[in-house]
């Protein structure tokens, strides 16, 4: 014997008849924080300061990145020589 039971409720609805605490202030909050922190980080950060951070430091300048990605572009990815 199967029982189906439908219960047509809101999300708020559902919490507090289960007892559970709203938790959207909290969530809403931290949002505000987190968004507060990322924009003060990025106003912080000029370009020049942003390339030295995601590039490796070896690569001091645009003619360096260049021949990086030209040798990569430049293997073979089969290993083989591309004259054979």
């Amino acid at each position: 014997m199967k029982i189906t039971i439908n219960i047509d409720c809101t999300p708020e609805e559902a919490r507090t008849f289960m007892g559970l605490p709203d938790v959207k202030p909290m969530q809403e909050m931290m949002m505000k924080e987190v968004e507060e922190r990322m924009k003060a980080n990025l106003a912080a950060m000029d370009p020049d300061t942003m390339m030295k951070t995601w590039l490796p430091a070896g690569i001091s300048n645009m003619e360096q990145l260049q021949k990086m990605f030209w040798a990569q572009f430049g293997k073979n990815p089969m290993g083989n020589s591309s004259n054979e």
